[in-house]
């Protein structure tokens, strides 16, 4: 079963939540480090936008798939997680490959990251995720790829 969030009013006040509580509890930057992992390289929604617009990115959609066909950045491509192993020869080698999943705390996208990176493609993941580009307002495509 597949649940939709009631409005974007509701994803704004998630994402706020979110960053009152990171802000006030000074243990959360740890709990995340420890959660996501080692670091991995990241670009942020901005810079995204610039490289997919000119053509220099594969923008890599994680997440499972009926979570793509619901809203997924546009122009991206989805290899959820669990099939990533078996699929890598799917993605080019000649570009940059930048991953995301739901979240800023969504561990998907580094372990992407990380897979991508230790087979020597050049990954980064997005900074945050598919709810903060909903957040900012950002296109959104639904439906396959």
């Amino acid at each position: 079963m597949l649940y939709r969030l009631a409005g974007d009013d509701v994803i704004d006040l998630y994402a706020r939540l979110r960053n009152v509580a990171a802000t006030h509890l000074a243990d959360v930057q740890a709990a995340v480090a420890a959660y996501l992992g080692e670091h991995t390289e990241e670009i942020t929604r901005d810079e995204l936008l610039q490289r997919a617009a000119a053509g220099q990115v594969t923008v890599l959609d994680v997440r499972p798939v009926e979570e793509f066909d619901a809203g997924h950045i546009p122009g991206a491509v989805c290899i959820p997680i669990d099939e990533l192993p078996d699929r890598l020869n799917e993605l080019p080698t000649d570009t940059e490959i930048v991953a995301y999943c739901r979240g800023a705390y969504c561990v998907f996208a580094p372990e992407a990251v990380r897979l991508l990176t230790s087979h020597g493609m050049n990954a980064k993941r997005l900074a945050d995720g598919m709810l903060e580009w909903q957040v900012a307002g950002l296109p959104v495509e639904s439906g396959g790829e």
